[in-house]
C-alpha cells in the first residue's frame, strides 16, 4: 500500500498523468458505489470523516469484489496508522494519512502483519486453499 502525507494529497475531479486526463471520483461515505458509472474512472477517493466511521471499508469491498473496479482506491480523511492493514485487506491501494500521523511508523504496520489465514478483497482464497501455489 502506498502511503501519502496529508500535505502531499491533491484532490479534484480530474487528475493528470503523463499528459492523459484521468477521471477521479470523490465518493462520500453516504453514497452507494453500485450507482456509479465506472467507465474511464482511474481513481476513487473514499472518505473516512472520523476514524470510527467504517462505511468506506464497505464501499471499497463492494468496488473491488462486486463491481470489479481495478483502478486506484484512495483512503482520505481521518486515516490513522491503526487502520492501514484493514484498509489494504478491503481493497485500498493508497492511504492519505492524517496530518499528525508519522509515515515511517505507518509503514511498520505492514511488517507486523505479514500474512492472514482468511481471504480478503485482494486475496480471495483462504490460506489453506493457497498452499502449494506460487507466491
Amino acid at each position: 500500500m502506498k502511503l501519502i502525507a496529508a500535505s502531499a494529497h491533491s484532490t479534484g475531479a480530474e487528475g493528470l498523468d503523463l499528459g492523459f486526463s484521468q477521471k477521479v471520483i470523490e465518493l462520500a461515505n453516504t453514497e452507494d458505489p453500485r450507482a456509479l458509472d465506472l467507465a474511464g474512472v482511474a481513481r476513487i477517493d473514499l472518505n473516512f470523516p472520523k476514524f470510527t466511521d467504517g462505511r468506506a471499508y464497505s464501499q471499497a469491498f463492494l468496488l473491488r469484489r462486486r463491481l470489479g473496479f481495478t483502478g486506484e482506491l484512495r483512503a482520505t480523511g481521518d486515516v490513522l496508522i491503526d487502520q492501514l492493514v484493514q484498509m489494504e485487506r478491503t481493497g485500498f491501494d493508497v492511504a492519505v494519512l492524517r496530518a499528525d500521523q508519522n509515515i515511517d511508523f505507518a509503514q511498520r504496520q505492514f511488517d507486523r502483519f505479514r500474512g492472514f489465514y482468511q481471504g480478503d478483497a485482494v486475496t480471495v482464497k483462504p490460506h489453506f486453499a493457497r498452499e502449494g501455489e506460487a507466491a
